[in-house]
């Protein structure tokens, strides 16, 4: 089973590219995007929800793991599999 994966978002974000990227890479084939970009509430629910201002706020099964520089080092640490893979 694949976990779910939630991730804020906007459309030109290289960093949430390269999130995307990565987790197609690892076997995700569903990103939840929520695009702050077209709904400014969203982004005050991320700013809320995860402390951080920044786009990609990526969501594994509801634990937060950071934006992308968080999920490249969880993946180099080895634990970004195990988590998707629950």
């Amino acid at each position: 089973m694949t976990a779910k994966v939630v991730m804020y978002a906007t459309a030109t974000c290289p960093y949430c590219m390269r999130a995307e990227q990565l987790l197609t890479e690892r076997g995700v084939d569903a990103i939840e995007k929520i695009r702050v970009d077209e709904n400014p509430a969203l982004r005050d629910e991320m700013i809320e929800r995860s402390g951080r201002r920044t786009v990609p706020q990526i969501y594994i099964d509801g634990k937060h793991v950071g934006g992308f520089d968080d999920l490249s080092a969880l993946d180099r640490a080895g634990g970004l599999t195990p988590l998707l893979n629950g």
